[in-house]
């Protein structure tokens, strides 16, 4: 389990890296201003592998263009990042993204919950083109919650689960102990209802005894 400080500030990056994040996500639909330059300054700054993620409105971000207009502005941040978060609908951009060496999240995002079935047909489709899966849904219930730890349980590929909005909060870490290779925190600003801080976080696995 490796914890992600999800930025919209690329220059909280060596906060986030002295409080304990294993990664840093940079939240490009979140980042104002000369976006490429705040990347590329992030990169000198901090050791820590990034993540670029451009999310789109559908899936719980502010991006509102087309798959076209994504890969452009990706391209502009890829010499900065190890890792890029492709959803479903970009994923026709995964091959460019792979020939320029960077690792890929595949990402699905939902703001309902899913039968287990189905979470099983998501996890093959983003198999096909990621080297992580990460699928985030909406929990309904203390069933729905149980039925995605048992999800994350039985995969054996890398793959990343959570839950979307904070009624559920306490599943982003128990979904940590049950196999969840990422939890995304916040240092600064949230970046989705219901996060923790890095802080926060770090200091819940050591009480746990998951984190020295």
């Amino acid at each position: 389990m490796k914890i992600v400080a999800a930025l919209t500030d690329p220059g909280l990056a060596v906060t986030a890296e002295r409080q304990g994040a294993d990664l840093i996500e940079l939240r490009l639909d979140l980042i104002d201003g000369d976006v490429p330059g705040k990347v590329a300054e992030c990169r000198d700054q901090c050791s820590l592998p990034v993540i670029g993620t451009l999310r789109s409105a559908r899936e719980g971000g502010t991006y509102f263009g087309d798959p076209d207009e994504w890969i452009g502005r990706v391209r502009s941040i890829l010499p900065f990042v190890d890792y890029v978060d492709i959803e479903q609908q970009f994923s026709r951009h995964a091959p460019e993204i792979r020939a320029a060496g960077k690792k890929i999240i595949a990402s699905f995002h939902s703001p309902a919950m899913m039968e287990l079935t189905a979470l099983y047909a998501i996890e093959r489709e983003l198999r096909s083109f990621g080297d992580i899966v990460k699928i985030i849904v909406t929990p309904r219930n203390e069933d729905d919650v149980i039925a995605l730890i048992e999800f994350t349980r039985s995969l054996k590929q890398p793959t990343c689960t959570g839950v979307m909005g904070g009624e559920f909060r306490y599943a982003r870490a128990v979904l940590a102990l049950f196999g969840s290779e990422l939890v995304y925190c916040h240092t600064g600003s949230l970046t989705a209802a219901g996060q923790y801080s890095v802080d926060e976080f770090v200091n819940l696995m050591r009480l746990l005894g998951k984190r020295t």
